[in-house]
């Protein structure tokens, strides 16, 4: 990014929001009220303490974020967390590279450096720029199209989900394929942070259609038997478990099913660390964040 960039709105979750919270700040600012953070001066203003906010409490997949504006489009920045196990904007970014070598569609991403510290900025998929502005598209929460919220969560199921697609959308075959992809993928990441608010339906004109994947995070639980995702995947609850993805129904047949799973769990197993490199991702990092995937319970 340039310094021509700007910060152009930030919120954060479950904090109290400041008045003059959404100011505008330029990229070049930015950098420097961080890189002023970090040396503790102590002459700060109100921009500063909003910079601060996001540096030192900020997640990679949530909490702290800002939208940030430059010469390509409008991008989503995710801040990591000084007590984060890794490096959590390189291997998101990593993630979302080794999905579309799965076969998914996710959302473009890059790296970018804010002070010395890796910020993650995912494009916006539903703003388009145009002439003066940007064109919104309609947009829903897979919590929202599941009728669900944070406590109804026996409604939390990628199979509930499947149904809905085919309710929704122009494509039911396509977009329930898509699905069952990602909720493989999860599986094989051990993503254990894919709730409903992690998947979205997208409409830029009439029909509707999943959103590119925008939160594929890998997360390195001890157990080895059993793992499981937030959203029910199968006859035996939240199971990552590979008979437990493939008895649900996502209009495949199951000989389909089988050969997107077989060639899914081959693509991670073998290629998940060649891509994490390639992104960045040190070698520290690629060590803690190995027994994520397709581990030994998944089979």
């Amino acid at each position: 990014m340039t310094g021509r960039a700007r910060l152009v709105s930030v919120s954060v979750r479950n904090r109290p929001r400041r008045l003059g919270f959404n100011r505008t700040l330029d990229l070049e600012k930015l950098q420097a009220l961080a890189k002023a953070i970090v040396d503790e001066e102590k002459n700060r203003d109100e921009a500063a303490v909003q910079v601060e906010e996001l540096l030192l409490l900020g997640t990679s997949m949530g909490g702290a974020r800002a939208v940030v504006e430059d010469r390509e489009g409008l991008w989503i920045a995710k801040f990591n967390r000084p007590d984060d196990r890794w490096n959590s904007a390189r291997v998101a970014h990593a993630m979302l590279a080794l999905g579309r070598n799965c076969g998914l569609t996710t959302a473009e991403s890059k790296v970018v450096s804010v002070a010395g510290r890796d910020v993650l900025l995912v494009r916006r998929f539903d703003r388009e720029r145009a002439d003066g502005g940007y064109l919104r598209a309609r947009m829903a929460s897979g919590l929202t199209l599941l009728r669900a919220d944070d406590s109804l969560r026996d409604r939390w199921s990628y199979v509930l989900l499947a149904e809905e697609l085919r309710r929704v959308c122009a494509q039911p075959r396509k977009q329930a394929n898509e699905l069952f992809r990602r909720m493989c993928f999860n599986a094989l990441i051990s993503n254990i942070d894919d709730h409903p608010r992690n998947h979205a339906i997208l409409a830029k004109e009439r029909n509707w259609e999943l959103s590119p994947a925008y939160d594929l995070t890998p997360f390195a639980p001890v157990g080895l038997e059993r793992r499981d995702l937030a959203l029910i995947c199968g006859d035996n609850g939240r199971y990552a478990n590979r008979d437990n993805i493939l008895c649900a129904r996502f209009l495949l047949d199951r000989q389909e099913a089988e050969a997107v799973v077989t060639e899914m769990e081959t693509n991670v197993r073998n290629g998940w660390y060649q891509v994490a490199r390639s992104e960045g991702v040190s070698e520290r990092d690629c060590d803690a964040i190995r027994g994520a995937f397709a581990y030994p319970g998944f089979g």
